[in-house]
């Protein structure tokens, strides 16, 4: 089932995406992806899309998968001591309990913006503390 979900992203990672984003159609029409399918731009990019890209830069998929992502993200928040309720609704996750799902609406939407931009500062520190090595080029 799909959800809608509202999500903040951080400050560096929203102002470059925030032009194409406001013109993605070319004609001035609201697109409600920031990464939409390629055939279809009513919906978003699969996870297949984003697979398919980390197996061409030489991942096989034992070593990264696009779903990988949110785990590292997960896991590193709930160490870093985050609530898991901010965590979850920022992955999308639904709420299990029925009846809490039924009479809790809310968004957290202050600690999720805040949490955001923490990750975002988390890895550039990373970022600037490793030896980078280049992407594989694959074949």
């Amino acid at each position: 089932m799909a959800v809608n979900n509202l999500t903040h992203a951080a400050l560096r990672a929203a102002k470059p995406t925030e032009k194409p984003y406001k013109l993605s159609d070319g004609g001035g029409l609201y697109r409600p992806y920031v990464f939409p399918s390629l055939p279809s731009r009513s919906r978003s990019m699969s996870d297949n899309t984003i697979n398919a890209a980390l197996r061409r830069l030489g991942y096989t998929s034992e070593e990264m998968t696009g779903h990988g992502f949110r785990s590292l993200a997960s896991t590193c928040l709930h160490e870093q001591g985050y609530h898991p309720d901010p965590i979850d609704l920022q992955l999308a996750h639904a709420e299990r309990n029925k009846v809490r799902a039924a009479y809790n609406k809310a968004q957290r939407l202050p600690e999720r913006r805040k949490m955001m931009q923490a990750w975002a500062d988390y890895l550039d520190g990373l970022r600037a503390t490793a030896n980078v090595v280049p992407f594989r080029r694959a074949g």
